[in-house]
């Protein structure tokens, strides 16, 4: 892959950074009780995000996963209603209703976080299939997990995709752990992109903890897609900073690849990129500085916003 300029390696960083601080001051509100319910932080995976939104158009759709907050926030959504979603505050992006692992907007076409592991798969082979019968030019990155690989959507999503040569990328975020089981415990292929050849696509695995890799590996599956020859599966290989969800210790993670796999942070590596780019530190610490004060603006704005109302969530009940 060719080195690629600095102004795009500081608009990457600067998105990583603020899936970063968003995760942890989301984890924040949680123990303070601002945030309830399931919460799985995206601390660690940034990098694939960020390498995939960078390498999409504006009008391509998304299609997310429980641990979706990273690929909203690289697809441009607002950080305010983001943080106001998760606080279940009527100024979400779903009015309170769906909350950390349902995240949607069709203005910024995220067709949704799902909380069903694997379940949005056949939602982006639907809108994949969608884009074709109308001509359109748009394509679909649909974000899945290891542990999706071994669910039926998974396979039928990839094969109904390839037989009529939809406009879909799948993004296999491989973390390693399906909740507490190790991939090795549950697939006997070295990597599951190998999965793409039983169904005529082709399958690569990169490092997903460099976005400049991710972004690289996404130009080819891209102009396939534009194209009208197909789906791809692009597994990019990571390793979240700790257990499957803000309530899980991740005990079961190796300390020792923990800290390997910390040595490979994706901010680290995007700085390493800038350094070598001659950014100079003032530009980067400047950065985070904004991505710190957009943060506080976010908590603020959703700790003041209104709650639903409960008669009209009552009345929505009711009409179903």
């Amino acid at each position: 892959m060719s080195e690629i300029g600095a102004d795009l390696l500081m608009s990457m960083y600067e998105t990583a950074a603020t899936i970063r601080r968003f995760e942890q001051r989301a984890i924040e509100q949680y123990r303070l009780g601002n945030i309830r319910g399931y919460l799985h932080p995206y601390l660690g995976e940034e990098a694939i995000a960020v390498g995939t939104m960078a390498a999409l158009e504006a009008d391509d759709y998304i299609v997310s996963t429980h641990r979706g907050h990273g690929h909203a926030i690289a697809k441009g959504h607002d950080l305010g209603r983001m943080m106001a979603e998760l606080f279940g505050k009527e100024t979400g992006y779903c009015r309170g209703r769906g909350g950390s692992m349902h995240v949607a907007s069709r203005a910024v076409r995220n067709l949704g976080a799902n909380g069903i592991v694997g379940g949005g798969l056949a939602i982006a082979a639907g809108a994949a299939l969608a884009i074709k019968q109308r001509g359109g030019s748009e394509i679909v990155a649909a974000f899945c997990s290891d542990g999706s690989s071994a669910n039926g959507i998974w396979h039928e999503s990839l094969n109904l995709a390839a037989i009529w040569d939809l406009p879909v990328i799948f993004v296999l975020e491989n973390n390693q752990y399906a909740v507490s089981t190790p991939i090795r415990d549950s697939a006997r292929v070295e990597h599951l992109s190998q999965r793409a050849a039983a169904y005529g696509m082709p399958g690569l695995t990169v490092d997903g903890n460099d976005a400049a890799i991710v972004y690289g590996a996404m130009q080819e599956p891209i102009r396939r897609a534009r194209a009208g020859q197909g789906p791809s599966l692009l597994e990019c290989m990571t390793y979240r900073h700790g257990g499957h969800h803000v309530n899980d210790p991740g005990l079961y993670l190796p300390q020792e690849d923990l800290q390997r796999w910390k040595a490979h942070d994706p901010l680290g590596v995007l700085r390493g990129r800038l350094a070598r780019a001659g950014v100079e530190e003032a530009a980067i610490a400047a950065i985070d500085e904004r991505v710190e004060r957009r943060m506080e603006e976010a908590v603020e704005f959703a700790s003041a916003s209104p709650n639903p109302s409960v008669e009209e969530f009552l009345m929505e009940v009711a009409e179903l």
